[in-house]
């Protein structure tokens, strides 16, 4: 057995809440950002429904001016058994 990092969406959620509004941006703007047609999108991020795309999570760290890493929320507690 071994701790196998996996994604915490809620708490990657509450990250890109947090930096959205850090960065003095709403919802709206990001929408405008990735052209989306409605914000559903972006709600699901923050509320951990759902995550970006690896190609809107560059562009919303530059967007954000932050690094992916201080977007996605890392969770190392999972145990994992690798079977060959």
């Amino acid at each position: 057995m071994f701790h196998m990092p996996a994604i915490d969406m809620v708490a990657t959620g509450r990250n890109i809440t947090r930096l959205r509004e850090a960065a003095g941006l709403t919802v709206r703007d990001l929408q405008d950002v990735f052209g989306f047609a409605t914000p559903q999108a972006i709600y699901k991020w923050q509320h951990g429904t759902a995550m970006p795309t690896i190609d809107n999570l560059v562009v919303l760290a530059a967007v954000l001016d932050v690094t992916m890493d201080d977007i996605v929320a890392v969770n190392v507690s999972v145990k994992a058994q690798i079977s060959a």
